[in-house]
This record gives C-alpha cells, structure tokens and sequence, in this order.
C-alpha cells in the first residue's frame, strides 16, 4: 500500500493532505524521513507524522455537524479560533472535515477518519451534489438573476456549472452545486447582483441537516454511511452517460 494512502486509512489526514505531509518531511518509516507519498509499506512499520506513532487503521467513522458561524472548517487552527474538530471531542479518533464551510457559513459538515471515502466525496469528477440556503441583499430576486445561476455564471476562475436554484422567499435563494470552488454560492449570487447576507448548506448528497441544532453533531449509522459511499461510487459523467 502507498504511505499516502496507508495514513489515509489510519485515520490521519485525507489522502491529498497525507501527500503534502510526506512532501514536506513531517514523515518517517522506520527511522528514516520519506518524502515520497508513493513509497510502498505494509503496515509492519514504525511510521510517525511530527514524531508521533501511527498506529494502526481505526474503525472508520463519519459524523454530521452542524457547524455554527465563527467556527473554521478545520483540525488546527494558528490562530486559535474554534474548529469543527473540536465539536466532536468524545470521537476517540483524529478526525477532519470533508471539504471547508467558511467561517461566516453554517450548516452541515462532514468529520471523517476515513480519507478514501473524502477523497471521493470531494473530487470534482464525483459531483456530489451540496445544497445552500442563502439570504441576499437586493432583494426581490427577479426571474433574470435565477435563470442566470441556473444556466451558469461567470467567475473570476471561469463560469461555473448549471445549478439547480428555488426561491424559497423574495430574499431566500435554495442552490444546488456539484462543484466545491472557494466561496462558490457567495461568489455566484454576488455575480447576479445579491451578495450574501447569510448563508447555510442544508444536505450533502444524501444527508440533509434537519433539525440538528447549531454546534450539535451526530455519528452517521451504517447505512448512512453506505448511501454516501454510493453516490460518490463513480463519476457523475459514467452514470449519466455523458
């Protein structure tokens, strides 16, 4: 198994993370500082991220979070704000989030162990859809602006893919995206003439928040977990037949 993925499975970062770790040389196998994330192990070895011990893979977990405003989707923070991490305390495994929320966004969040099931939840060729509730300046939103979000917009990182747009309210858009851009809903509503005022992501595939309440979490039974695995199964363009 390639180091990347056995620090995956172990629970102590997302594969794409354990690479820049290994890049970095926070890693050693044996002794010896590696910093090639497709070495070979087996898992026999004496492996330390920052001096620590590896031990080995965990039962894999996956919580939901209802992550409040001021809170960072985060494991550490440098600048001691509150993280998502730390809303689990009593989860006896290293966790990390599945994708970020920005600090002023709340709403559902996943925690994980398991990198493999957040490499797919999170690659853009999976499209695993994400829905947003977002209050917006300058309401009413006329018809003009939601069939623009719904055809596409164009960002300053190139126009982004149809959504899926309600209006819930004159003010209250619902948006469902399949991409995970940077700051994605409030970049495209601001395109349309309505900046953000609040904003909350209601499901992620198909887990929808409810009505956990702010800062409350729950651990995802097995067949959640399943319904997960599922749609993140394989590309979006094989399924479709596009």
């Amino acid at each position: 198994m390639r180091l990347a993925k056995h620090l995956a499975h172990a629970g102590v970062a997302s594969r794409r993370a354990a690479e820049t770790m290994i890049a970095a040389g926070r890693v050693t196998v044996d002794g010896e500082t590696v910093t090639d994330p497709a070495r070979g192990v087996t898992g026999t070895e004496a492996i330390t991220v920052d001096g620590a011990a590896v031990g080995g893979p965990p039962r894999r977990v996956v919580y939901a979070v209802h992550k409040p405003a001021g809170v960072v989707s985060t494991a550490h923070d440098t600048h001691g704000r509150p993280t998502v991490v730390e809303l689990v305390p009593e989860a006896g495994t290293r966790l990390y989030p599945v994708g970020r929320l920005d600090a002023d966004s709340t709403g559902l969040i996943l925690l994980t162990n398991d990198g493999d099931l957040a490499n797919h939840l999170m690659h853009p060729r999976y499209e695993v859809p994400r829905t947003y509730r977002a209050k917006v300046a300058n309401g009413p939103v006329e018809d003009r602006a939601v069939r623009a979000l719904r055809e596409g917009v164009e960002l300053d990182d190139g126009p982004t893919a149809p959504a899926q747009v309600r209006r819930l309210r004159p003010d209250v858009l619902e948006l469902t995206i399949r991409e995970g851009r940077k700051r994605q809903v409030r970049r495209m509503c601001e395109a349309v003439g309505h900046p953000v005022l609040a904003l909350r992501r209601v499901s992620f595939g198909p887990l929808v928040l409810g009505d956990l309440p702010a800062g409350a979490h729950r651990r995802l039974t097995a067949a959640e977990v399943e319904r997960l695995r599922r749609a993140s199964a394989s590309p979006r363009s094989s399924r479709s037949g596009r």
